[in-house]
């Protein structure tokens, strides 16, 4: 048994096994192609009812023969015109039955009604593209060569008017039908590429919700080993020294050092409570959020935090402002906590009408700028990075026992800025 040619071996693939998008394809077509097949049938009966010559058995089996292949390719068309080649071929078969038929009929009433149809199945399957101007080209030639067959130039002069205003209304209606069928499934395309967008958007919110949510673990996981861990070895540390003096009987000693684990204890606290709120859902504003830190910080640690609130119109404070400026201040504090050995804390959160100002002084040890900045503090590094990010300003002056102040300033537009460098405040600005 010989094998198939290429192209009837991949057209039988195409009727046997048509995927899902061919089956819907041919779905939408199938009532076009119901009423050409009615329209063929009524066209082949009337022509065999007018056409004496039909009658005879060795020219109607062959004529019905054909007309019935032909109807049956029309509902192979949207098959053949997947590949080119087909497509083609499908063509040609489709011109050599319809010529073959009108010739058989000597009717030039089923030519009109073969080639018609055949042109405008043509535009509406192939659009505006090369092989339907041809093949419509092509078309119109048999059918005016079909009318010379028949009847000569009388033929052809009496079906010419209705010929031309059927195909210049056929063509017409086709071009416009074909092209709201492509701007239809440029829509249906469009829809598919939004909804690809949308689940591609969904799994990247999803990805970072998920490193979000990493990477903040990661972050309480190293405060809390800094506060928590750190601060309770160190208070175990101190408890064990201070036994050991009270067994030896050094008891100012043990006094000593209990009191320095009182204060660990304390920054230990402040530290464990920032981190702990910093976990809560934020509902508050930020004035009440300041507040919030500056209450807890004289909690934990005992040290009196005098506040200064002058927050105009907290509205035009954006999130993302409010937020580094929450961060700024909880940072500040926090390093009060851990490094000032300060006895008073004064925080000043004042609204200018382009920026919002936050000053934080202490009356602590102090330390040596330069040698922080080298030492790339972490702390002030972070500060001074939540500044750069808005284009916001960030200062620092301290002098070794002689306190420290920071001053930051906001622009409440929140601009993205460049590197800042940090540059201290003058004497007289402390």
């Amino acid at each position: 048994m010989t094998a198939k040619p290429a192209i009837l071996g991949q057209l039988w693939q195409l009727i046997a096994h048509p995927t899902a998008e061919q089956r819907a394809e041919m779905g939408e077509g199938r009532p076009f192609y119901m009423v050409m097949t009615l329209l063929l049938t009524a066209v082949a009966i009337l022509v065999i009812y007018t056409t004496p010559s039909l009658h005879a058995p060795l020219r109607l089996i062959p004529f019905v023969s054909l007309m019935a292949l032909h109807i049956a390719l029309h509902w192979l068309s949207p098959y053949a015109a997947l590949h080119k080649r087909s497509a083609m071929a499908y063509l040609a078969a489709q011109a050599v039955l319809a010529f073959s038929l009108v010739m058989l009929a000597d009717s030039p009433t089923l030519s009109l009604a073969l080639f018609g149809a055949m042109i405008g199945e043509t535009i509406g399957t192939y659009g505006l593209t090369r092989l339907a101007f041809v093949s419509t080209i092509g078309y119109l030639v048999l059918l005016v060569g079909s009318y010379f067959l028949i009847g000569g130039l009388d033929t052809a002069a009496q079906w010419f008017s209705p010929t031309f205003s059927t195909m210049l209304l056929l063509i017409i209606f086709m071009v416009l039908y074909r092209k709201q069928l492509d701007a239809s499934e440029q829509a249906k395309a469009l829809l598919a590429e939004l909804e690809t967008a949308h689940i591609e958007l969904a799994d990247y919110a999803a990805q970072v919700r998920s490193l979000t949510l990493a990477t903040e673990r990661q972050r309480m996981a190293r405060e809390l080993h800094d506060t928590l861990v750190q601060g309770v070895a160190g208070l175990i540390l101190q408890l064990e020294a201070a036994n050991a003096h009270l067994e030896n009987g050094r008891v100012p000693r043990a006094q000593a050092i209990i009191q320095q684990s009182m204060k660990r204890a304390r920054s230990t606290l402040a530290d464990a409570r920032a981190a702990i709120d910093d976990l809560r859902l934020k509902d508050s504003s930020l004035a009440e959020t300041i507040q919030r830190q500056a209450d807890r910080f004289t909690q934990a640690t005992g040290i009196p935090c005098h506040l200064t609130l002058d927050l105009a119109a907290e509205t035009l404070i954006s999130p993302a402002i409010a937020d580094h400026a929450e961060r700024i201040i909880s940072e500040s504090l926090t390093n009060v906590t851990r490094h000032a050995q300060a006895e008073n804390v004064w925080l000043d959160v004042t609204q200018s009408v382009n920026a919002l100002n936050i000053d934080v002084r202490d009356d602590g040890v102090g330390f040596d700028v330069d040698t922080a900045v080298r030492a790339r503090h972490y702390g002030l590094l972070g500060m001074r990075e939540r500044a750069r990010l808005v284009n916001g300003t960030f200062a620092i002056s301290s002098n070794t026992g002689e306190g420290t102040h920071l001053a930051i300033t906001l622009p409440l537009d929140g601009q993205i800025g460049s590197i800042l460098e940090i540059e201290p405040i003058s004497e007289e600005s402390t």
